[in-house]
């Protein structure tokens, strides 16, 4: 049937199924006699183990889809994942969704090739707008496919930062409906900005007839990121959309899908990939999502929501405990963020050494975002960076509740961010203790009883 089954396999069954692949493929038949320049050999026992002697790869040299004559198994391995994802992306919320197929390449590369695609259908266009993330892969994977950025400032709503939907439809007016590629919008982002508007900016884009390509990096895992692609495709425009692999199924870094409404440009996406293809990405998803089934991935989605809860719950303990906010961001369903703004009034370099202090501490992930940022991208500079905004209010701290975070990781992070924000507040007495003793004969020790 194509579907990701409801319960999941045990890995001897994963393997016999992945040997019976391997065995139509050319390179494992007995006496096979190969003359040409690609034959599927490989010189380690321990490489061809480690790919399960699935060794063709996927696609022929003009299509990444298509079907190769002496690699059937690896053919066979490359439809069943494309079927399950899409599968599995109908089940997570994009009920519409037509075709899909993984791409060896991450997230900015693979939005490239939708780019390079439309680059064919629409040949006078050379802006694309893009509502500002701050971001360096999807920032430059408008610039590696050759077109300018135009870049679009996001409103402060409340703590939320969000799309300025009104600037998008005047600079259309600007710079005409047929110079402009498409709109790049963005679903899953670090707090305090949220997903754009996708169902307003679905309408502009078909109301303008512009194509719309959504980075959803990791939002598969958020059933409010797929729902809002699903509306936008209901109601105006969406082209692709773009997810990762790795973060949204717990493989290795090195993957992505491609998925639409219009079979045929997905078709046309995936035979813009010049030449064969690593079928490694398929096959790591293909064997996790057999393992997991689509109860074990359901059960996946359930906990990150419920651990997405408590973080937030203990964060906003934590940030009254010092005297700070947990940033009100109810449209970003997997980020949150906590100002830091009596570390920053303190010191011009407490927020970052908060930052290296957790990272020493080894807490992953949480990211420090220190306000007056300058950073130059691709000779585009932008202020601010990290905060997606010029100016934001206050430095701030970033925590994601992503598919497979366990209570235990955010017990941890808690208790070490607690730790080092003490550390900052023994400093600051300590400084204030000092000041005290040169106003005053008060020696340092009766200050500090």
């Amino acid at each position: 049937q194509g579907k990701c089954p409801e319960d999941g396999w045990d890995e001897s069954t994963i393997e016999l199924f992945l040997h019976e692949l391997a065995v139509m493929d050319s390179n494992n038949f007995l006496g096979n006699c190969g003359v040409g320049e690609r034959e599927g050999r490989v010189a380690s026992g321990l490489v061809a183990r480690r790919h399960y002697r699935l060794i063709h790869g996927i696609g022929r040299s003009g299509d990444i889809s298509a079907v190769q004559p002496k690699a059937a198994g690896s053919s066979l391995l490359n439809k069943l994942t494309n079927s399950v994802v899409l599968d599995i992306i109908k089940l997570a919320g994009v009920r519409t969704v037509t075709n899909c197929f993984v791409v060896p390449m991450a997230t900015g590369m693979s939005l490239t090739l939708c780019f390079l695609t439309l680059r064919h259908k629409r040949p006078k266009a050379k802006y694309i707008l893009w509502p500002r993330i701050d971001q360096k892969s999807c920032f430059k994977s408008m610039i590696t496919a050759g077109f300018e950025p135009v870049v679009i400032e996001n409103v402060l709503e409340g703590d939320e930062l969000r799309t300025d939907i009104e600037a998008v439809e005047a600079k259309i007016k600007t710079l005409g409906a047929e110079n402009i590629l498409c709109v790049h919008s963005t679903t899953s982002c670090f707090a305090p900005r949220v997903p754009d508007r996708l169902e307003e900016l679905a309408v502009i884009c078909a109301n303008y007839d512009i194509p719309h390509i959504v980075n959803n990096a990791y939002g598969v895992q958020s059933s409010k990121c797929m729902h809002l692609i699903q509306q936008g495709a209901r109601v105006g425009r969406i082209d692709a959309f773009v997810q990762s692999l790795d973060k949204n199924f717990m493989v290795p870094v090195g993957g992505a899908i491609v998925a639409g409404f219009n079979e045929s440009f997905i078709q046309e996406i995936s035979k813009m990939y010049p030449g064969k293809a690593s079928a490694s990405p398929s096959l790591d998803v293909l064997i996790t999502l057999l393992s997991l089934g689509t109860s074990g991935y359901k059960q996946l989605l359930k906990e990150r929501k419920e651990m997405f809860s408590y973080l937030s719950s203990e964060l906003k303990k934590l940030a009254d405990t010092y005297n700070e906010r947990l940033l009100d961001t109810p449209h970003n369903p997997i980020s949150l963020a906590m100002s830091l703004k009596n570390l920053d009034e303190n010191s011009d370099s407490a927020v970052t050494e908060l930052g290296s202090m957790l990272f020493t501490r080894q807490v992953s992930g949480a990211r420090v975002v220190p306000r007056g940022a300058v950073q130059t991208v691709n000779n585009y500079t932008f202020k601010g960076f990290m905060s997606h905004a010029n100016d934001y209010p206050c430095a701030y701290l970033n925590a994601a509740s992503a598919i497979g975070i366990k209570k235990q990781d955010v017990d941890v992070f808690l208790k070490r961010l607690d730790k080092c924000l003490k550390t900052f507040r023994k400093e600051a007495k300590k400084e204030k203790c000092v000041n005290e003793v040169g106003k005053s004969n008060t020696s340092t020790e009766q200050l500090e009883d």
